[in-house]
């Protein structure tokens, strides 16, 4: 897809809050909220070659439901995008070397797109499928993604935290936002990208997390993203 076009169809998602009309809560002050900051053109190279990788491998294997590239851009890297400026909002921010982890990864979002938009951040991706997980191995050697690991596992069995861990709407999503919990750090952050039904949900199961209020993605009237500090007083029970 021509670069000009992927950028245009990204824009949206790289709006700061207070200039996206589709913004109906945004997210408070200190969570993102700054102007927003453009792709660079190695950051756009990134995502074309990704886009290309995943359209063909979805040929073959089922990575996404969806087939048209640009919903895939709107969809899958514009919601990650969406996640990655508010996670690491400053040029600061974006050049931190926190460790992440994205749970049930699939085809790689949103972690591969926030590994594009702050590349210093380590990143481990926990996909418990073999032909999934083989795709995102291919997607970080061809982007050449250092500090990019995948973890062919079942999230329940990895045996490290991190900084910041992600979520994407999931099957058995309880069970999951339980991993999600014990796998982020005391005083780390939690990202979710889920459907506005389950907001309610998320606060009740994850009570000792600190959750920003959810904010719309763009282009949509029924998801959200939830960003939550875990109480730094919490420790994990092995």
């Amino acid at each position: 897809m021509d670069a000009r076009r992927i950028r245009a169809l990204l824009q949206p998602f790289l709006l700061t809050a207070a200039a996206d009309p589709t913004a109906q809560e945004p997210l408070p002050e200190g969570s993102g909220t700054v102007a927003s900051q453009a792709l660079t053109d190695l950051q756009i190279e990134q995502i074309s070659a990704y886009l290309d990788l995943l359209l063909r491998w979805n040929q073959r294997i089922n990575l996404s439901a969806v087939r048209d590239a640009e919903e895939v851009v709107t969809r899958h890297f514009g919601e990650s995008l969406f996640a990655a400026r508010h996670l690491f909002p400053s040029a600061k921010d974006r050049r931190s070397s926190s460790r992440v982890i994205d749970v049930g990864s699939g085809a790689g979002f949103p972690g591969l797109p926030i590994k594009i938009w702050s590349s210093e951040v380590q990143l481990t991706l926990i996909e418990s499928n073999q032909k999934k997980a083989t795709f995102l191995r291919e997607v970080i050697r061809r982007l050449q993604l250092k500090d990019g690991a995948v973890f062919s596992g079942r999230a329940e069995s990895f045996p490290d935290q991190a900084e910041v861990v992600t979520l994407r709407a999931v099957e058995r999503f309880e069970n999951a936002l339980t991993v999600v919990n014990r796998l982020v750090l005391p005083a780390g952050r939690v990202a979710l990208l889920i459907g506005a039904a389950q907001v309610a949900r998320a606060r009740e199961l994850a009570r000792d997390i600190a959750w920003q209020p959810a904010a719309t993605l763009p282009l949509s009237s029924n998801r959200v993203l939830m960003i939550g500090q875990k109480d730094p007083l919490v420790r994990r029970a092995d």
